[in-house]
């Protein structure tokens, strides 16, 4: 900006915004007081029942709200589509200070249009701050509101549906196009502390603010939501912190759903228990005892039809190596190029771990290399079958067939690679994470080591990838010491 004539500087604008999330009349006051070259230290931005500023300039003389008028030679003022795009959303947070902060960096990207590409910046970095709230608050929004149907008391109008929900932010009216065109067809009203929403089907109306008092507080139909969640919860899945993250108790009172948590949170480990034992059972029909060996397994799998992956047009892949190895090494299921070749690891993973296996000193053929999943999982797109993740009630089902090879071969030490071969192995979701680098003591004597697969590796590119790959080095030197120990005398 140029310099300011001494009578400008001392002027003092008191800005009162009609609504809290008004971006339409902020951006017009800020395009007038930057053209006015009135700098965002003489600004005072005061929300619907905040207070004024009792340095402020009284209103020039022609000027509307007291606003500067923009001499007639003023320069246009440049906005970014990014900086738009975020003041929008950060607009409507609660804290205090976003208009200030939203015109103290439109101010700035007068001398510099690329500011908003520095991620360094402060400014920069609180703005995107504040959207990011605004963007999770109207998720959440989106996700916990639970309408509850209330009676009419004349009998007239038709059924009617009330929430409530209580927004950290100026969210409401910004949703409220998401809530009309999803339920549409029905008559209802959000209630929240700072304002209301209506809809008769045809007409948005606004209205002020509510209590929780005013919602209703249940109807029948949240005994059949109750059941519906209770047979869709699964243990198995179960991770409390994320569960936290993602639906925070505060909004746990307006959820009928909520009240089930804690009971299922705490026979979670029983109830995944049952489900491991359920699917032993499925092998009950004739198959009561463990095959004694590799061959009976390996004739076993390509016979077994115990779960869907069995049920597609694929080949089942037996593991291959010594049947007295003391490593076992296991992945998650055979690919495509190892479902036709009938051979484990043969295809790009494979290639890339053998790689590995040789820079780490260990010898594969030496090695029992398998899979938790002995079939293919895939979905057919065109010619091409794309590889699709086992779920874990299909990983507890083929359970049965890598116990019985891994009681046949008896390893000293077992290498699982990924969050499914590992699951395989205990029965139970660990994170690879905080698992790899060190033993798991086995049932058996044996040791278990956690490791990420190597098709992991394959998605990745660029300083992620060499990262990964040294993580993936130094669990396979681990190995091959460990190894060493345990063949010592």
């Amino acid at each position: 900006m140029s310099a300011l004539p001494q009578a400008r500087l001392a002027s003092y604008h008191v800005v009162h915004l009609p609504e809290p999330d008004d971006f339409e009349f902020w951006r017009e006051q800020a395009r007038t007081l930057a053209q006015c070259e009135v700098p965002p230290d003489r600004i005072a931005w005061v929300e619907p029942g905040g207070n004024g500023d009792l340095f402020a300039a009284a209103p020039a003389a022609g000027s509307e709200r007291g606003m500067p008028v923009p001499p007639a030679d003023a320069r246009l003022v440049r906005a970014s589509k990014r900086f738009v795009t975020l003041a929008r959303n950060a607009i409507l947070h609660s804290d205090p200070e976003r208009f200030a902060l939203l015109y103290r960096l439109l101010w700035r990207l007068q001398a510099n249009g690329r500011i908003m590409e520095d991620k360094a910046d402060p400014d920069v970095r609180r703005v995107e701050e504040l959207a990011k709230n605004v963007r999770r608050d109207s998720h959440k929004m989106h996700a916990f509101v639970r309408f509850r149907l209330v009676e009419n008391e004349d009998g007239e109008g038709g059924e009617h549906y009330v929430a409530w929900f209580e927004p950290d932010h100026h969210i409401l009216r910004a949703n409220a196009g998401f809530f009309m065109r999803r339920f549409a067809n029905m008559r209802w009203s959000i209630l929240t502390p700072r304002g209301s929403l209506h809809w008769d089907g045809t007409t948005m109306s606004e209205g002020p603010p509510a209590e929780r008092s005013d919602a209703p507080e249940g109807d029948p139909t949240e005994d059949l939501w109750r059941s519906y969640y209770a047979s869709i919860f699964n243990p198995a899945r179960l991770k409390i912190g994320a569960m936290l993250k993602e639906m925070p108790k505060k909004y746990w009172k307006n959820m009928p759903e909520a009240a089930l948590i804690p009971e299922l949170v705490a026979g979670a480990q029983n109830r995944e228990a049952q489900m491991v034992d359920k699917g032993k059972s499925l092998f009950a029909d004739g198959l009561e005892d463990r095959p004694d060996t590799l061959a009976a397994i390996d004739k076993a799998i390509h016979a077994c039809r115990k779960c869907p992956i069995g049920q597609l047009d694929n080949h089942a892949v037996m593991g291959e190596g010594p049947d007295d190895a003391a490593l076992m090494i296991v992945g998650e299921q055979p690919g495509d190029q190892e479902d036709l070749s009938g051979r484990p690891f043969v295809g790009p993973a494979g290639q890339l771990l053998d790689v590995h296996l040789e820079k780490a000193g260990i010898d594969r053929r030496s090695a029992y290399v398998t899979n938790t999943v002995k079939h293919f999982k895939y979905v057919q797109r065109g010619k091409r079958r794309l590889h699709q993740n086992p779920g874990a009630k299909e990983i507890d089902t083929c359970r049965w067939w890598i116990e019985s090879e891994r009681a046949i071969v008896q390893p000293k030490l077992v290498l699982a690679m990924g969050a499914s071969a590992a699951r395989g192995m205990l029965g139970k979701t660990v994170s690879i994470t905080k698992a790899r680098g060190r033993p798991i003591p086995l049932e058996d004597g044996s040791e278990l080591w956690v490791t990420a697969h190597p098709s992991y590796l394959l998605r990745l590119d660029g300083p992620a990838r060499e990262e990964q790959a040294r993580l993936f080095d130094a669990d396979l030197a681990a190995v091959r010491a460990r190894l060493a120990e345990l063949a010592a005398p």
